[in-house]
């Protein structure tokens, strides 16, 4: 029974009541009346509170169910919202990552007077013999033999450039050498990949190398400028009756590399063979007289 129909019936009842009693208020001196009146509200009066506490619950009953329609409805929302909340969340780390990246870069490279251009990883190489990465370098592309940075030193060089992608050779593969200078004993000297560590080969016995000396670019090779983090001396070891074997630790942690910077240099500068005395430049006229 609805609710409605629950208090259509009870008004119904107590306006019989009441007009019965109506009817039979003339008759005050009418015992007989009066004990019917009196016997019939008590009859219908426990009718009456049945019927309205009945009605009061349909209409409770009602209410809770749109009271849970309306909070599951509200539950679907904020369930909504959560989950845009997380995948907010989440797109915001990963800026906040990138941010972090660029400041790290920029911080770098007004130390070091140079221009860098990030790099994402996409690929990495770390435990087989010829160790690289696969980087993302956008539209403006790489070039062959570019130098490969993070905001800790030296990373490697490019060896191989299509479109906006780029392949890097590690310091760490067996096959990369790169020309490098032991900081306090002005030494230089190559250093190759060997495993997780660069041994740096040609550096005279005679020289003074002390375990923790740093270990930057020399400067020599045409791809790195000098003065850039190589790693720092963690075993001076006998090479040879000439040199030390020099055994290095990376400057930067391979294994935790996300993001890399080219470094951009100026223009090629001229040929200078016929700036030497002695030699002339073969593009001129004057080569073949």
């Amino acid at each position: 029974m609805s609710p409605r129909r629950s208090r259509l019936l009870a008004a119904a009842v107590l306006g019989s009541q009441l007009l019965l009693l109506a009817a039979r208020a003339p008759d005050r001196d009418d015992d007989a009346a009066t004990l019917l009146a009196g016997t019939t509200f008590r009859v219908l009066a426990p009718v009456l509170g049945r019927v309205s506490s009945i009605a009061d619950r349909f209409e409770s009953f009602g209410r809770g169910r749109r009271a849970r329609a309306t909070l599951e409805e509200e539950n679907r929302r904020l369930k909504d919202e959560l989950a845009l909340l997380r995948r907010e969340r989440l797109r915001l780390a990963g800026l906040d990552g990138e941010v972090e990246a660029l400041a790290r870069g920029l911080g770098y490279a007004r130390q070091s007077g140079l221009e860098l251009r990030a790099a994402e990883i996409v690929y990495a190489d770390r435990s087989s013999w010829l160790r690289g990465l696969v980087i993302r370098v956008g539209a403006r592309g790489a070039r062959p033999d570019q130098a490969v940075l993070s905001e800790d030193g030296v990373v490697g060089r490019v060896i191989e450039a299509s479109g906006p992608w780029a392949k890097v050779q590690l310091l760490t593969d067996r096959a990369a050498a790169i020309g490098v200078e032991l900081e306090l004993a002005r030494r230089q000297g190559i250093a190759h990949g060997e495993g997780d560590v660069l041994m740096v080969d040609y550096v005279p016995r005679q020289a003074e190398i002390e375990v923790g000396e740093r270990v930057v670019t020399a400067g020599i090779d045409g791809v790195y400028p000098r003065g850039l983090p190589v790693g720092v001396v963690v075993a001076v070891e006998p090479g040879s009756e000439l040199f030390h074997l020099v055994r290095v630790r990376p400057a930067v942690d391979l294994a935790t590399l996300s993001t890399v910077y080219l470094l951009e240099r100026g223009p090629e500068p001229p040929r200078l063979d016929g700036a030497l005395p002695g030699t002339t430049d073969p593009r001129s006229p004057d080569a073949d007289r």
